[in-house]
């Protein structure tokens, strides 16, 4: 495997890294899924984190560009996030 090989969000090998996190969140950890599946618990948070900062930087330039996004776009764009298509068109 080439040192210069790019993966996505989410995609390639696992790695060994060492962070600091606080003992109430280790230990809520834990509490839900055990000592094994710590690892694969932190990696999914972080996805998700890393997916709701890109979508923070889609909407600030969306309203950069549009202006403020009504409240039916929002209606709209929650109720299709959340896989409601029938409110999100009733939203639009």
């Amino acid at each position: 495997m080439s040192d210069d090989t790019t993966y996505g969000v989410g995609e390639g090998p696992t790695a060994n890294i060492s962070v600091s996190l606080h003992s109430g969140n280790i230990a809520a950890v834990r509490a839900r899924v055990g000592k094994r599946s710590f690892s694969a618990y932190v990696d999914a948070a972080v996805q998700r984190q890393i997916e709701r900062d890109g979508l923070a930087e889609l909407t600030d330039a969306h309203e950069a560009e549009h202006g403020v996004l009504s409240r039916t776009e929002v209606d709209a764009a929650r109720a299709l996030l959340r896989g409601d298509a029938d409110d999100a068109q009733n939203a639009a």
